[in-house]
């Protein structure tokens, strides 16, 4: 009687979890805008030129100067908005080809990093209170 209750039992267990891995599975799939798709790459484009920009030596040395490390201005960087990142590509552009810019660039990267501790999403400067 034993033997016969335990095979009923997995009987029964076998005959639900088959059924229950035989049923469909749905899948959520939509296609990608083609304009969410160029969003993406013009982000990248734009996160790209700006760290080409701060990799120069002149502005890693200056950066060094007033004590902000290169490696969290990039962290930074990938953080910003499309707008922010659209506004800082667009001092990028106003800048001169000579090394005068340097200055201009370590000021925005300066107030990037004073924005982002203002609102809370970084704590560098420990003298601001928020």
């Amino acid at each position: 009687m034993h033997k016969t209750l335990v095979a009923k039992a997995l009987a029964c267990v076998l005959v639900l979890t088959t059924g229950v891995l035989g049923m469909p599975q749905t899948v959520l799939a939509a296609p990608i805008q083609t304009q969410a798709l160029l969003q993406v790459d013009q982000r990248q484009a734009r996160i790209d030129r700006i760290d080409a920009a701060l990799a120069r030596e002149e502005v890693r040395q200056a950066m060094l100067h007033y004590g902000v490390a290169p490696a969290q201005v990039e962290a930074r960087v990938g953080a910003l908005s499309d707008q922010e990142l659209a506004m800082l590509e667009q001092h990028l552009d106003e800048l001169p080809a000579g090394g005068d810019g340097i200055l201009v660039i370590l000021g925005i990267a300066f107030l990037v990093l004073v924005i982002l501790d203002l609102v809370g999403v970084t704590n560098v400067f420990t003298g601001i209170k928020k």
